[in-house]
């Protein structure tokens, strides 16, 4: 990211274009220094907190359910509210490019790989929508995680698998022969981010949870960027006293609603 950049809060054109044809190709894409460190800090202290009562209860989450992943997620309160996590600009300014102008935000939760974690069957998080077709149709959904430490091999980066989601079939139904055959052709690697980056990857990517290593937990939060014709579920949630943190941005929609409850 460069000082101009940075100044600006939006990528260059070039630059764009690349995050564009990373994501369309690979299916995938790391924004480094992104996001005030200083944020995550004030994040994490609360969600480590919040992961003692859950690992006490062992409400272990995520594909498989495999023990030592938790589905967390992050408080969605003040003060643990910052734009550059919930409405990120650089984010916003790729997927919108991706999904196009009306792209709405319909999911704020996110996961954290705790020490001794196992390793979770390999899955994608949505299927195509017409998985029938010869050739599978662009992109309608894309995941935005935001680290909150350094992801690395030793904590459990996330397993990825560069692009499996143009693969022309149903990829949330993974078989050992189907990722034998894409080891040998393309091999999986880790979704290794330092602290402040964002991954923006597409939702029908094979990946796992593999396991942490460390003796402290990782956690990820994960926003879920949506194409606009895709039907709305709901409304995301967030307590009265966070509205600045999601300013009118052109050509997308934050999806949320501010309560008191």
């Amino acid at each position: 990211m460069t000082s101009e950049e940075q100044a600006n809060g939006q990528l260059s054109a070039d630059r764009l274009q690349a995050a564009v044809s990373a994501i369309r190709e690979d299916g995938y894409v790391v924004l480094a220094d992104v996001i005030a460190p200083e944020h995550l800090d004030m994040v994490r202290e609360r969600m480590v907190a919040d992961s003692q009562t859950l690992i006490a209860a062992q409400k272990w989450g995520g594909a498989g359910r495999i023990e030592g992943h938790l589905q967390q997620g992050p408080p969605p309160f003040s003060p643990f509210i910052f734009r550059d996590i919930v409405a990120n600009p650089f984010a916003i300014q790729v997927t919108t490019a991706v999904l196009g102008s009306g792209t709405y935000n319909r999911f704020y939760n996110g996961n954290a790989n705790c020490p001794g974690s196992g390793t979770q069957p390999l899955h994608a998080d949505a299927p195509h929508l017409w998985p029938d077709m010869a050739v599978p149709h662009p992109a309608h959904a894309l995941v935005v995680n935001v680290t909150l430490v350094d992801a690395t091999v030793e904590n459990g980066a996330t397993e990825i698998w560069p692009g499996t989601h143009c693969l022309p079939f149903n990829a949330q139904h993974i078989t050992p022969e189907m990722e034998a055959a894409r080891r040998e052709k393309v091999p999986p690697v880790r979704a290794l981010a330092r602290k402040g980056s964002l991954v923006i990857r597409d939702m029908r990517m094979w990946h796992r949870g593999v396991p942490n290593h460390t003796d402290e937990v990782r956690h990820m939060i994960a926003m879920v960027h949506q194409i606009r014709w895709v039907q709305r579920s709901t409304l995301l949630l967030f307590n009265i006293g966070c509205e600045d943190a999601f300013p009118t941005m052109d050509g997308f929609d934050h999806n949320v609603v501010f309560t008191d409850q």
